[in-house]
C-alpha cells in the first residue's frame, strides 16, 4: 500500500477525501500524520494525540464489495484487523466497545472513524480513519484513555506497527463478501466489550436503561436484552454505554 507521510494536517480523513476528489480509479493509499490538529472521532468528539508519539492515519480504499445497507460490515472488519495485529504484540485484554473503539484492560487505546463515499447508491470509496495511542503516557482529563506503552510497558516502532495494520486491512477487506458477513459479525460479537453482562446505558433524554448486550444487527445496531427474552436495538445516536 502506498503511504503518504505528512508533518501536520487538520484531519487525515479530510486529507484522504481530497485525494479521492477527481480520481475515478486508484489503488489503496494511506495518509499518516506526525501531528493531527483537528482529529475527529465518533459522535463528533475530537481525537487529541501528542505529535510523534502515536499513530493517526487514514486509508483511502477503492470500491469495496459491501452493500450500502450493510456498511457496518466495514467497521467490524477494520476493528477485527486492528485486534489481530495488537494480539500479535501481546496487548492484554483486548475488546471492542461498540461500535468500534478498541479497549485494553477497559481503557481506550484506539478509535476508528469510517466515512464511506456513496455514488449511485453504492460505496464508491471508503476512508478509514484510525487513531491509535502508542507511546504516549500522559492523558490529562481523559481517565479512560491509555496506550500500548502503558498497558505493555514496551516502546513501539510506529512504522512497523503501521505496516502490520495496513497489511492486515488489505487482507481482511479483500475477504469481505456477502457470504462472509455472518462469520465476520459473529467474530465481532465475540469480542464485544461487556457482552452478556448487565450494563447501564444512557439515552438521549438523559434517562438510564439497564440491559445486556447480546450482539449487533447486520446494519450495526446494538442488540440489547432489556427484559427476559425482550430485545431492543439502538443506533449510535440513540444510546451510550456507561462504564
Amino acid at each position: 500500500m502506498r503511504i503518504i507521510k505528512v508533518n501536520a494536517t487538520n484531519s487525515t480523513n479530510e486529507f484522504a477525501r481530497e485525494l479521492y476528489r477527481g480520481n475515478t480509479s486508484f489503488k489503496p493509499v494511506c495518509v499518516v500524520a506526525y501531528e493531527q490538529t483537528r482529529g475527529r472521532g465518533q459522535r463528533g468528539a475530537g481525537w487529541h494525540s501528542n505529535a510523534g508519539e502515536n499513530l493517526t492515519f487514514s486509508v483511502l480504499y477503492p470500491k469495496i464489495k459491501v452493500h450500502v445497507n450493510h456498511q457496518f460490515l466495514m467497521s467490524a472488519t477494520v476493528s477485527l484487523a486492528i485486534l489481530k495485529v495488537l494480539q500479535e504484540f501481546n496487548v492484554p485484554a483486548l475488546k471492542v466497545k461498540w461500535p468500534n473503539d478498541i479497549l485494553s484492560e477497559r481503557y481506550k487505546i484506539s478509535g476508528i472513524l469510517i466515512e464511506n463515499i456513496l455514488k449511485n447508491n453504492e460505496i464508491a470509496a471508503s476512508v478509514i480513519g484510525v487513531g491509535l495511542n502508542v507511546n504516549q503516557t500522559n492523558f490529562p482529563g481523559l481517565p479512560q484513555a491509555s496506550s500500548l506503552k502503558l498497558v505493555t510497558g514496551s516502546q513501539f516502532n510506529l512504522d512497523e506497527l503501521l505496516k502490520k495494520i495496513t497489511d492486515e486491512f488489505e487482507k481482511k477487506i479483500t475477504e469481505i463478501t456477502a457470504f462472509a458477513e455472518t462469520s465476520i459479525l459473529e467474530e465481532y460479537t465475540e469480542h464485544l466489550f461487556r457482552r452478556d453482562k448487565v450494563s447501564t446505558f444512557q439515552l438521549p433524554d438523559a434517562s438510564f436503561l439497564t440491559g445486556i448486550i447480546r450482539g449487533v444487527t447486520k446494519s450495526g445496531r446494538l442488540n440489547i436484552e432489556v427484559e427476559d427474552e425482550k430485545f431492543k436495538t439502538f443506533d449510535l445516536k440513540e444510546i451510550k454505554l456507561m462504564y
